[in-house]
């Protein structure tokens, strides 16, 4: 599934997470966090949980084709639409 489909949901988006960085300071995973809480993230710094468990602030989007997470991804295949 690509992230733009996760987006098309409307409750689950991929954001990134700022400690899993490749050499060039690109993210090295997107995860899937629930929409609603992503906004929240960036301009007040609270925490979200990605579905693979992940802790974090949001700080950046991703671009389409963006790698996302493997263990979000199996989690988001196994819900059902419009989760």
């Amino acid at each position: 599934m690509s992230t733009q489909t996760a987006g098309q949901t409307g409750l689950l988006e991929p954001e990134v997470v700022e400690d899993e960085r490749t050499d060039d300071d690109r993210p090295k995973f997107f995860h899937y966090v629930r929409k609603d809480k992503i906004a929240e993230s960036a301009v007040m710094g609270t925490q979200v949980v990605a579905l693979c468990g992940e802790v974090f602030s949001v700080t950046k989007s991703p671009k389409p084709n963006s790698p996302v997470c493997p263990e979000c991804k199996k989690v988001y295949e196994t819900l059902p639409s419009g989760s």
